[in-house]
């Protein structure tokens, strides 16, 4: 296939991508291949879910401690409760999209920021790629924020990319439409948390994570925003270096979620979790 046809698989061989594609596939197998994965997934799973959506708010500016986010149920409360609240719910609202997604990306990522600012003040703008001269609030991001226009157009260009279908491992698609959503903010609100549900959903469906136990948002969080919003830069500068840098960033977020998850499942194993 020609990289006009799949420029997705294009960026596999951009220096380094290749190295952490078989990191990140080696480090899946691990966890996968772990003994306690075949009794008990689902309690791995539920894990991974919660430990993840607790990686998502603190990117957002909820650092909360995850005994905090089990033990707290107030997430309707204006501030931090409501973003750890909305990244839970995307975290368990990804799962059931995954059909959906292979049909209409735009769809779900409509579906994913619906959820994400529900309980908020009604507003018009919920669910929908922000219009010209609306504001956006992520103040992670503090990139230049493309237009409207621009938005509309990369929107349907990425959704065009997914439904042709491509050969590029799922980390190299994962991490491009985590990049593009950060990169356009195309939602008036939650942008970061609806971008790291779409790249759980994309590692999921894809099959390198079927089971949905390697929370990369564990990982983003642990090499902390600083990092995360570097790496960004360098894919929004769109040089070979600068993509396949934030490339190689979302994998070591991958391989830190299954460094967490083994270490769940080491916790089971001996009964102390």
């Amino acid at each position: 296939m020609s990289t006009t046809a799949d420029p997705l698989a294009a960026l596999g061989s951009l220096p380094g991508v290749a190295d952490s594609v078989d990191s990140v596939r080696k480090a899946v197998d691990r966890v996968y291949g772990h003994r306690v994965m075949r009794r008990r997934s689902n309690e791995i799973a539920s894990e991974a879910a919660l430990r993840g959506a607790r990686g998502s708010a603190a990117l957002s500016g909820a650092d909360w401690e995850l005994e905090e986010v089990r033990r707290r149920s107030d997430f309707s409360v204006e501030g931090e409760p409501r973003t750890v609240g909305a990244a839970l719910r995307l975290t368990a609202e990804a799962g059931q999209l995954l059909s959906v997604w292979r049909q209409s990306p735009l769809r779900v990522l409509a579906r994913l920021h619906l959820v994400a600012a529900s309980g908020a003040r009604a507003d018009e703008s919920v669910g929908r790629p922000r219009l010209a001269g609306e504001p956006v609030d992520e103040p992670l991001i503090e990139l230049p924020l493309p237009s409207a226009g621009e938005v509309a157009g990369r929107l349907e260009g990425l959704a065009g990319l997914l439904l042709a279908g491509s050969e590029a491992p799922a980390l190299v698609t994962a991490a491009v439409v985590h990049g593009e959503l950060l990169a356009l903010r195309p939602f008036g609100s939650c942008n970061g948390l609806v971008a790291r549900a779409a790249e759980r959903i994309v590692l999921v469906g894809s099959g390198l994570d079927p089971k949905s136990i390697c929370p990369a948002e564990v990982g983003h969080a642990e090499l902390g925003r600083t990092a995360y919003a570097e790496a960004l830069e360098g894919y929004v500068s769109g040089t070979p270096e600068g993509v396949a840098a934030w490339i190689a960033h979302c994998g070591r977020a991958v391989e830190l979620g299954v460094r967490e998850s083994v270490a769940v499942c080491e916790a089971l194993q001996r009964g102390a979790a």
